[in-house]
């Protein structure tokens, strides 16, 4: 005879004591799931997570996987054969999705929690398919070290409540899908927002919807009791008759008037329309208008569900947070738009109830000066599994104030600065004239430089935020700055040059990469238009190298042998350029070179 369960009583995911915070899901273990094989890929989690990558590596299996746990107990969290690798079962490659969750009290039991190097409370679920349809879910036992099917928080409708509603939004969705997922996060935001709608003669602070279903609830109760008679005579006759097969065993109906009131009220009518078209025209069904303004409507959805900050104040407010998983929003967007849309997902999170999973292959959809986003690089690695990288984390980073400003400035002047995270070689330059050379170089040769990313700062002190980003990122890259001179004359007076101060700084911040990445830092003396020009302009320096690049071959000569020596440090720099890491070095060779 098979061992029977043990069952355990089910907790809340979310602490009753409302001085508890809510629990924080901290990452996605994600293992033989689709294209994804035996090698797990972790994705950490936050409140904006930017998936990046080559096609073909998993990024859009991510989303699904993470759509697949939080719709556990419905159709959308079951798995078809195809979602098994190569379509096929194997014993040795069941697919399994993990979810790691922080949370802040006792309330799931001892044995479940796990506490981190940082004192965080960790527990773990694990979800599980040995043949498709529904999946086996599991909770890490610490006490006893292994997979449990005993769950931290019992049946899937006790912990869903209070997991994010996923949204997902695919790359290419039918007209008809893509209209449905726009009508779903509209009836979104219309339900939360009824639900806070306040009497305006009442004197309690008591939403309409709220005594709604106080109403509901006390005409459910009243029914039960007036039918109490008819009830207990069904029941009798119910227990009657299958006493005759299970001795002593009755029937009792439990019509639990109190419980899930929400779906005893439908506040709109099943087969909603969204209509659009000209205001003096015919309006038709959103699914029958175009690609690019689907597309416009959903972000004008999400816009106004960002811009509603702070309006959901209770959890009496807000019954389920939710998450959106876009596939490459960038898709059908005018490029004046796109600015706009990426503001609006930056910003969705800040209504706090709504957190972001998003591929893109956009740059632009990548700002490396806000607080709450994730960037993660999912690729392949030599062997050809599938790895998903880390590549940026804020609260790692340690980027301060300054540094955010100056990074915001920079993505407001040159969108593309991020276009590093997506692979290639990376090197830093100062400013315009550097990146107009090199870029002029780049596109007369195109086949040899292009993997190579050219990172323009717009400013010295700005290199040193870039190194910062870049260090954490792991990958190798190279730095061209000018030296500038440690004196410089201001109303005939010597003064400390700010510029040249900036050297030690970039020197200091390089030091700290990572042990295998490996950096090459070269300085022009004293700057690039003297060092490879003989000459400096007083204007319009990025249109006068250019013009000297076209008519001197000498000149083009000796800067694409620099920008071969900031891609291959094997490589030796032109005259004028020096390789360094020691301030005093620098300034010997500054002194040598100016002396008399």
């Amino acid at each position: 005879m098979a061992k029977a369960k043990t069952t355990e009583q089910e907790v809340g995911l979310v602490s009753k004591n409302p001085s508890v915070q809510k629990p924080r899901l901290q990452k996605l273990v994600i293992k033989n799931f689709r294209c994804i094989e035996n090698k797990p890929v972790e994705i950490d989690l936050d409140d904006i997570v930017v998936l990046v990558g080559p096609n073909n590596v998993g990024k859009s299996s991510v989303l699904k996987a993470y759509e697949v746990v939080m719709s556990h107990g419905s159709k959308q969290g079951e798995l078809s054969l195809e979602d098994f690798p190569n379509s096929k079962i194997e014993t040795d490659k069941f697919p399994e999705i993990e979810l790691h969750t922080i949370i802040y009290d006792n309330t799931p039991g001892e044995k479940w929690i796990f506490v981190t190097k940082k004192g965080e409370k960790l527990v773990k679920e694990r979800w599980m398919w040995r043949q498709p349809g529904k999946p086996v879910r599991q909770g890490w036992d610490n006490e006893k070290k292994e997979w449990s099917e005993n769950v931290p928080w019992g049946a899937p409708n006790v912990a869903k409540t209070r997991r994010p509603t996923p949204h997902r939004i695919n790359a290419f969705d039918s007209p008809e899908t893509q209209a449905e997922k726009i009508k779903e996060i509209l009836m979104t935001i219309l339900t939360e927002r009824i639900k806070l709608l306040k009497s305006e003669t009442s004197e309690k602070p008591e939403s309409e919807y709220a005594k709604l279903l106080n109403m509901v609830k006390d005409l459910q109760k009243k029914i039960i009791g007036e039918s109490k008679i008819k009830i207990e005579e069904i029941e009798s006759e119910l227990s009657e008759s299958i006493s005759q097969i299970f001795p002593d065993y009755k029937i009792l109906f439990d019509a639990k008037p109190e419980e899930d009131l929400d779906k005893s009220v439908l506040l709109f009518k099943a087969g909603t329309d969204l209509l659009m078209g000209p205001a003096s025209g015919y309006l038709s069904k959103i699914e029958m208008q175009g690609s690019g303004a689907r597309r416009t409507l959903l972000w004008t959805a999400l816009k106004i569900i960002a811009e509603t900050t702070g309006k959901l104040k209770t959890d009496e407010d807000i019954s389920r947070p939710h998450v959106l998983l876009l596939d490459e929003p960038e898709i059908c967007l005018h490029p004046n738009a796109i600015r706009d849309a990426c503001n609006v997902l930056y910003n969705l999170p800040k209504s706090g109830n709504w957190q972001v999973l998003t591929t893109t292959h956009c740059p632009i959809f990548i700002d490396i000066s806000r607080d709450n986003t994730t960037i993660i690089k999912v690729d392949r690695n030599i062997s050809g599994e599938i790895e998903g990288t880390t590549v940026f984390r804020p609260d790692k980073v340690q980027l301060d104030d300054d540094d955010k400003k100056r990074l915001k400035f920079l993505n407001i002047c040159d969108p593309y600065v991020s276009e590093f995270f997506f692979g290639g070689n990376s090197i830093i330059v100062e400013g315009d004239t550097e990146y107009t050379a090199f870029n002029f170089i780049k596109t007369s040769k195109p086949d040899k430089y292009k993997n190579t990313h050219i990172i323009r700062a717009r400013g010295k002190a700005t290199i040193i935020s870039l190194v910062k980003i870049l260090n954490h990122f792991g990958a190798n890259y190279s730095i061209l700055h000018d030296s500038d001179l440690p004196k410089i004359k201001i109303r005939d007076k010597e003064c400390t040059n700010p510029a040249w101060s900036i050297n030690k700084l970039i020197l200091d911040e390089v030091a700290k990469k990572p042990s295998s990445t490996k950096v090459r830092l070269l300085a022009s003396i004293p700057n690039f238009e003297l060092a490879y020009l003989s000459e400096q302009f007083k204007c319009e320096k990025p249109y006068n190298v250019l013009l000297n690049l076209k008519k001197d071959d000498k000149i083009f000569e000796a800067i694409e042998q620099l920008f071969d020596s900031l891609i291959d440090f094997t490589k030796k720099p032109p005259s004028n350029c020096i390789e360094w890491s020691d301030i005093s070095v620098l300034e010997k060779v500054l002194n040598k070179t100016y002396e008399g």
